[in-house]
């Protein structure tokens, strides 16, 4: 494609870095404080989201309405674990185990597609 590889790193990490940063003075100015600790654990949340969503972890294929749906059935799931009175805990579970699944339904499409790949 004749695309800058090195050049498109350095930016794509430059505009990365510059929306983390801008994420985290917009969190700050939402909740009045500058508490460095306060999202620690939401790592799961970020990745399911992403994965629910579409994006597969081998990287290539993703997109950000994909993870924008994402995001939405992970509130879903985590609206019907509160209105059902339960643990807070069932939230991390729930989203865990369809990580799981999402993760063996790419795998298995994967593997469909690399069988396709070798009869053509």
């Amino acid at each position: 494609m004749g695309l800058p590889v090195a050049r498109t790193k350095v930016a794509v990490y430059a505009i990365s870095s510059f929306c983390a940063a801008l994420a985290g003075v917009v969190f700050s100015f939402y909740t009045l404080a500058g508490y460095s600790l306060q999202n620690m654990g939401l790592e799961l949340d970020a990745i399911s989201s992403s994965v629910i969503g579409g994006t597969l972890l081998t990287g290539g294929v993703g997109n950000v309405v994909g993870t924008t749906v994402g995001v939405l059935i992970q509130g879903v799931i985590q609206t019907i674990v509160t209105y059902q009175n339960l643990n807070t805990w069932w939230t991390k579970v729930t989203i865990a185990a369809l990580l799981c699944i999402f993760i063996v339904i790419q795998r298995v499409i994967a593997i469909r597609a690399e069988k396709m790949k070798g009869t053509n």
